[in-house]
């Protein structure tokens, strides 16, 4: 464990400066998706059970009471069903109990889309910032041989082993963010057309409740 420790130390100093904002933007990029992945778990997870409960109370009547569930609970797909709720409520038909969801589900797709813009820009400038460490280093190296008048391997070697470190850094971390990047897009696209799904099947069997009772 020491000996890994010791490496790391000593790549990220044989890295330069240019180390300092690629660790900031892997620490950044590690933050939001360990907080993008569990607000996309919570989600999904409190939809299922908010579907059946609203399908419950819809089933029995009571639409006052599924309206107050959807209220006090947090999250796109009670808020996706609040709306629809308060449509079958006011008397609205299909079409505009759809078109309310729908409305409502583009909403909400922004609020689960915070943050990707961060991942988005971490992915792209952090194998700039390596290749600007890889043109430091290189430049180091060509400014050493002209101290020297020679050109010998020792000269050169501290220049490219920055030049090497950085954009291997860069890359290492592009790499996985710009995956999960891809993942929670794809992610986020599913859950939206799962919860407007869902939502208007429970919404619609409330409305056909409600019109029999009528």
């Amino acid at each position: 464990m020491q000996d890994t420790s010791y490496e790391l130390l000593t790549i990220f100093h044989d890295g330069g400066f240019m180390m300092i904002p690629l660790v900031l933007c892997s620490l950044v990029a590690l933050g939001v998706i360990i907080a993008k992945g569990y607000t996309l778990f919570v989600a999904h997870r409190d939809s299922k059970k908010l579907l059946k409960q609203i399908e419950e109370l819809g089933a029995a009547g009571q639409i006052d009471e599924a309206i107050k569930v959807a209220r006090e609970t947090r999250g796109p797909v009670a808020a996706i069903l609040l709306t629809g709720l308060r449509r079958v409520k006011e008397g609205g038909g299909t079409q505009d109990v759809s078109k309310a969801i729908a409305t409502t589900g583009t909403i909400e797709l922004d609020f689960l889309e915070r943050g990707l813009t961060v991942l988005a820009t971490i992915a792209n400038v952090a194998p700039m910032l390596g290749f600007l460490g890889t043109v430091i280093g290189m430049i180091a190296a060509f400014a050493a041989i002209e101290e020297a008048g020679q050109v010998e391997p020792t000269l050169v070697a501290a220049g490219i082993k920055v030049a090497l470190i950085t954009t291997a850094a860069g890359l290492a971390i592009a790499i996985p963010v710009h995956i999960a990047y891809n993942y929670f897009v794809t992610r986020i696209d599913t859950l939206i057309a799962d919860m407007e799904k869902g939502s208007e099947a429970v919404l619609d069997l409330i409305w056909q409740s409600q019109e029999r009772r009528a």
